[in-house]
């Protein structure tokens, strides 16, 4: 998986919130913790999803049911485009 195409978004904290526009859709998205963390640590390169909760790991304490819930809000991140899935 990877980030959708580079200036494909423009992101915007707001408090607890940080505002994504998609630009190819056009749809601003609202998006909370982890969400924003998935993004900021996928990085620019195409990554699995073991690596990418590696990678979170380091700066957060995900529990044992890490991988499941990543993959949960992954999918959720796919499914609005901001994640191409490689």
């Amino acid at each position: 998986m990877r980030l959708c195409a580079e200036r494909a978004t423009v992101s915007v904290p707001l408090d607890a919130f940080v505002a994504v526009l998609h630009r190819p859709s056009g749809a601003t998205h609202l998006l909370t913790e982890p969400a924003p963390q998935i993004l900021t640590a996928l990085g620019d390169e195409a990554v699995t999803l073991d690596e990418l909760l590696v990678r979170l790991a380091a700066g957060f304490d995900l529990g044992s049911r890490a991988r499941e819930a990543l993959s949960a809000r992954v999918a959720e991140l796919v499914d609005i485009g901001l994640i191409v899935p490689e």
